[in-house]
């Protein structure tokens, strides 16, 4: 940064901060917890390597991937970012479950009401009859197992992701 303040980086390993820090663009002085966890993490000489391998428009979004990434690895050591993906795609999933679900239920309540008329027969088959003919009742007994989460989603469950408290 030059004649004015250092920027994190250079603050926290206690050095001068030269025009051309590569750090400075990213990590600015009044914002040091930002650079404190990345270097607790990945470690000053190989986010500089890497910012340095990198085209100048991509270095931003590269420090805020390191960013994200190192908070979720202080987070959770074990599963870092996969455990945040994780919890979701699973979310996503039972999302999805419960979606399917209900339409089959809606499905299910429109045939009660329809009244019984004798259709013609058709080579392709609609999806009422699709549904009707292959057992849906027996989908309709879903319940979620919640016992069998896995460590991953338990963890996240305590976490806080994206700034909001997850409630399961």
């Amino acid at each position: 940064m030059g004649g004015n303040s250092p920027c994190a980086s250079c603050k926290l390993l206690r050095r001068r901060c030269a025009k051309d820090c590569i750090f400075a663009p990213y990590f600015p002085s009044d914002d040091p917890h930002k650079f404190a966890i990345v270097h607790k993490v990945f470690g000053a000489s190989n986010v500089s390597k890497m910012l340095q391998e990198l085209p100048v428009h991509q270095r931003a979004d590269a420090v805020s991937s390191l960013v994200y990434e190192a908070n979720a690895r202080v987070r959770d050591p074990v599963y870092g970012c996969v455990g945040a993906i994780s919890y979701l795609q699973n979310q996503v999933s039972q999302l999805q479950m419960q979606l399917a679900v209900a339409q089959a239920e809606i499905l299910c309540i429109q045939m009660q009401q329809e009244p019984a008329m004798p259709t013609p027969q058709t080579d392709v088959p609609d999806e009422k009859s699709f549904l009707l003919q292959h057992n849906l009742p027996q989908y309709l007994n879903y319940t979620s197992s919640t016992t069998s989460s896995n460590v991953i989603s338990d963890s996240f469950k305590r976490e806080t992701l994206f700034g909001h408290d997850m409630v399961s």
